[in-house]
């Protein structure tokens, strides 16, 4: 506490030291602008910005990277602007630096906590291992579309796992002391309700209600608050007609009051800015105007603070104190982190040699691959295969590409340094061969255009049936490429791209023992695959690691234990579907056609969530519910590994609020535990219910307990488990 007192009276005294402009340029971000290590740039936007840098008018850059580029910019500000202000470097780190680990969404399949909060603390070492001390991660976003491309960057559809993933990630990056070289700062984004963009669509407006809002979107946002974080991002939508990156209603009276946050709000890139095409702003000034007011901390690339600011300051537009707000906010995370101590402590050249590409950091990835599988079927136990006993094939382009298993977004990695499934599988065996049927990607994807897409060229079909036809198993790996999903990246299609399903079909016409490898950044729509494929592995993007921790699971060395964090859908059109649902006033079915229902497709996803299987088989018994104590109601059930492999479950429990002032979801998850049993042995598993998981909140945004009847599910995923009921006083 001694400490926080006197970062804040530093703050407070070197903003009694600042100029009007120089408050305003705390509030500035630029890009990456020119290369450091030559000369001074001439002409243009590029000397603009370095006249800004040595003006002291530069609070924040983005997209510097490595300790020498980090050090000369550095020392540019601190040596030479009046008051040496150091720089904060921030940069997408969203699933590591240059060792990457799953994309989130795979990790969030892990309902691993202990394992994601690793995998942050592992991204968090290369960072601050390249002079990076900010991450603009994690994305907290619920979201229920699998149109949207951006469900690869959070945690699903869930709000309860979300807000567990969010402690978890903000801790792995932040650590316990953020002053530390290792540590780098959090930002929970994006806020809020950006991933409610109507028909999945990128950018696009947001329209939910008060209950959606307040008990579906925010309560990530409002864990990764409890949980420290360092800073917030606002978003591109609007929400409810108004861009949050000019709503105060967000920013200043839910973020910053209500929830206490100290750190500080950065908008996303340029968001300042296209407030002026939303229609809500009629210039840049104006934009300037309505952020400053409404919160938005620091500008990122919209040049609206730098060039506007200070003069609607000065116009009586903007009161200088909400620009004192914003800069003691910035001023503050600086001092926490440590850069006022020593500008130059994530900049240590040797260190940058020694954490990139760890050994500890790929064992890290790989373990955290490995748990973010999930096995969605295993008919007639086709896995795991037999080691040196199987002829094998292996079909599919993407087995043997070692840049798409690395996902979207990163940013700092190297093309082609994943590990492909053929070199995972070489490690296991070399009794396999490889047809890699039609190209179905077209060469240089990259992050920023549309990956192209073969939907006419079967060639290499007839070559892939010829080996299959001679192997005992097949294994398919078929999906996505890692650029088709991310930012940007919205479909309107969920099935596997191009040509994928005629080659498998094909195959399947002359061997029917496949597994299906997918990977994908996002629920796929497979229903002819679920139906005639006897083994599917769902592995995502995986990162760094992703072929070695494929063959481990393929070859038994790792039971598969993950669990879907999102609904896969029969159709494109039950989109958007999601376990925790409301109910409709006629949801069962009639005779008639007056039911809530479709006339061409089951109302049922193909796989629901929190659905995954594994090698061994669970059976759930002995439940019970206890609520003598009105305060802790206990719910326990008993689960044995009846199988014949040692396993893990993640036993989750749902509860339904049968009548309240506000109509609940059928089915909320309230709890889980991520156990290992033995083969033949049984596990005893309680959940203490409390108010805070028996609340909501209402549309006053007060969070309220009400009593009645309660039913409860523990089971092994949303829609199969043990049931019973209790009543709350």
């Amino acid at each position: 506490m001694a400490q926080e007192k006197s970062i804040d009276q530093k703050v407070d005294s070197l903003i009694k030291l600042m100029t009007l402009e120089e408050k305003v340029g705390q509030m500035n971000q630029y890009n990456g602008f020119w290369d450091v290590t030559g000369p001074a740039p001439h002409g243009g936007n590029a000397e603009v910005k370095y006249q800004h840098l040595k003006n002291g008018l530069v609070g924040s850059m983005l997209n510097v990277v490595g300790t020498e580029e980090v050090r000369k910019l550095q020392q540019l500000v601190v040596e030479e602007t009046r008051l040496g202000i150091p720089l904060i470097f921030g940069y997408d780190v969203i699933h590591g630096y240059k060792t990457l680990a799953p994309i989130p969404l795979a990790e969030a399949a892990s309902w691993d906590m202990e394992a994601i909060e690793k995998s942050a603390r592992t991204a968090a070492e290369e960072a601050s291992a390249v002079g990076l001390n900010w991450t603009f991660a994690p994305m907290v976003d619920i979201s229920r579309d699998a149109r949207w491309g951006r469900v690869m960057e959070g945690a699903g559809e869930d709000t309860y796992l979300g807000t567990c993933i969010a402690k978890a990630r903000v801790k792995g990056f932040q650590g316990g002391d953020l002053s530390q070289p290792n540590t780098i700062a959090a930002c929970a984004k994006h806020f809020a309700g950006y991933g409610f963009a109507e028909a999945g669509k990128d950018y696009n407006t947001v329209d939910v209600g008060t209950a959606t809002l307040y008990n579906s979107i925010l309560p990530p946002f409002k864990a990764a608050v409890d949980a420290d974080v360092k800073t917030v991002m606002n978003g591109f939508n609007t929400l409810n007609g108004i861009p949050v990156t000019g709503n105060s209603f967000l920013q200043r009276d839910v973020l910053k009051e209500k929830w206490g946050f100290e750190g500080f709000v950065i908008s996303d890139w340029a968001s300042i800015m296209e407030m002026i095409p939303h229609g809500f702003a009629k210039d840049l000034k104006h934009a300037a105007e309505l952020g400053a007011k409404a919160g938005s901390d620091m500008d990122m690339e919209s040049y609206a603070y730098v060039k506007h600011l200070v003069e609607n300051v000065k116009e009586g537009k903007v009161d200088e104190t909400l620009v004192d707000d914003a800069v003691r906010r910035i001023l503050k995370v600086k001092f926490e982190l440590g850069l006022f101590d020593d500008p130059y402590k994530y900049c240590n050249e040797e260190r940058e040699k020694e954490r990139l590409h760890h050994k500890d950091n790929h064992a890290s990835v790989l373990d955290m691959a490995m748990k973010s599988i999930v096995l969605l079927k295993n008919e007639h136990n086709l896995l795991p295969l037999k080691k040196d006993q199987q002829k094998i094939a292996v079909i599919g382009e993407l087995a043997d590409d070692k840049n798409s298993p690395l996902g979207s977004w990163r940013l700092g990695s190297d093309d082609n340094s994943g590990v492909s499934v053929i070199e995972g599988l070489k490690a296991y065996t070399e009794d396999f061969k490889y047809a890699k049927g039609p190209k179905i990607f077209h060469e240089g994807a990259n992050f920023l255009n549309e990956v192209g897409v073969n939907e006419t060229d079967r060639t290499g079909i007839d070559e892939a049936v010829e080996l299959a036809k001679e192997s005992d198993i097949v294994l398919m790996v078929l999906g996505e490429h890692g650029f088709q999903s991310g930012e940007g990246r919205s479909r309107t299609k969920l099935d596997l791209p191009g040509v994928q399903l005629e080659l498998l079909q094909a195959v399947h016409e002359v061997n029917q023992n496949i597994v299906l490898i997918l990977m994908n950044g996002r629920p796929l729509t497979i229903n002819w695959e679920a139906e005639n494929v006897p083994a599917i592995l769902e592995t995502w993007q995986l990162g760094s690691q992703a072929g070695n921790a494929i063959a481990k699971v393929l070859f038994g060395d790792y039971n598969p234990s993950g669990k879907l964090p999102m609904t896969f859908p029969r159709s494109v059109g039950q989109v958007p579907i999601y376990y925790n649902h409301f109910s409709t006033g006629r949801p069962n079915p009639e005779a008639n056609v007056f039911w809530s229902h479709y006339s061409d497709e089951k109302n049922e996803p193909l796989f629901p969530f929190g659905y995954g299987l594994s090698y061994t088989t669970f059976e759930y018994s002995n439940f019970q519910i206890d609520d003598s104590d009105q305060n802790s109601i206990k719910v326990s059930a008993t689960i044995t590994n009846t199988g014949d492999s040692d396993g893990e479950e993640v036993v989750q429990l749902y509860i339904h609020d049968k009548t309240a002032s506000i109509a609940r979801p059928v089915k909320e998850l309230k709890g889980f535990q991520k156990i290992s049993i033995p083969s033949g042995t049984s596990h005893n598993v309680e959940f203490n219910l409390t108010d805070k998981e028996l609340g909501f909140y209402n549309h006053q945004y007060q969070y309220v307990v009400e009593p009645g009847e309660f039913s409860v599910m523990v089971g092994t995923n949303s829609q199969e488990g043990l049931t019973g009921t209790f009543t709350k006083d």
